[in-house]
């Protein structure tokens, strides 16, 4: 479906407004919402693109900017090492408190939107990956979609190096999908083994695909860009998608 041109709000946090770009279908029906979490890059081309392709399917897509507390709104990191460097401070210098407040304003203004049907997933991309496994923890959410989450098996995210993500995955209600490659050195086969032993311990209810793919396989810019990997993964976000928000 045709989707209309993306709209910004600026949804209230504990630690400032977190400016939020929202994607949605054309016309005038009720969708289901997804909150879509950016690599530590913030809102690049290749994640507004994914915004929109995923607003194409059918949900209203609420794109938040993940540092809004340290950056100018509107800031995209580049995708080089300068940008990287940014990044990965900003990643340990926010507190995991800060990031599951942001969290819940996606959540709850994706749960109450005037267009929305009250159903909410969630997915992200690198640390945007592990961001969604947290917002999973809302009992508003029905289904994550997890991109090479990083930092899960180090419990390294957020400021201080030690979040308790995979202490709460019992805190988790809806069904989890993990997507990896196995040529990504930031989650490597241990520290992958790490999580899927800690979500199946758990009891979670999670599907795990790992495919011959680097790191940022994803994105469609640069030299690890996977197109037909990218096609069926996002494919598999989509029914999973469908399957549980209706």
């Amino acid at each position: 479906m045709t989707i209309r041109e993306p709209s910004a709000v600026e949804l209230a946090t504990p630690s400032g407004p977190m400016r939020t770009l929202v994607y949605r279908p054309s016309g005038d029906g009720r969708h289901p919402g997804i909150v879509l979490y950016s690599e530590i890059f913030q809102i690049t081309a290749p994640i507004a693109r994914t915004a929109a392709w995923l607003a194409g399917h059918g949900f209203i897509v609420a794109v938040p900017e993940v540092y809004h507390e340290f950056l100018p709104v509107g800031t995209v990191l580049a995708y080089d090492q300068a940008g990287a460097d940014k990044g990965n401070e900003l990643k340990y210098a926010k507190p995991v408190a800060s990031y599951d407040a942001d969290a819940h304003a996606a959540v709850e203004f994706l749960k109450t939107h005037e267009a929305g049907t009250g159903s909410v997933g969630v997915m992200g991309i690198c640390l945007g990956g592990h961001l969604a496994f947290r917002a999973a923890m809302n009992s508003a959410v029905a289904a994550a979609v997890c991109f090479y989450a990083t930092d899960l098996h180090k419990r390294s995210l957020g400021l201080g190096q030690a979040d308790d993500s995979l202490d709460r995955i019992r805190d988790i209600p809806g069904e989890l999908l993990m997507i990896w490659g196995r040529q990504d050195p930031h989650v490597p086969a241990e520290g992958r083994a790490t999580i899927y032993a800690a979500l199946a311990a758990a009891g979670a209810n999670f599907t795990w695909h790992e495919f011959n793919a680097a790191h940022a396989f994803l994105r469609d810019e640069g030299l690890r860009y996977d197109s037909e990997l990218a096609h069926l993964t996002l494919g598999m976000a989509v029914q999973l998608f469908r399957r549980r928000l209706g």
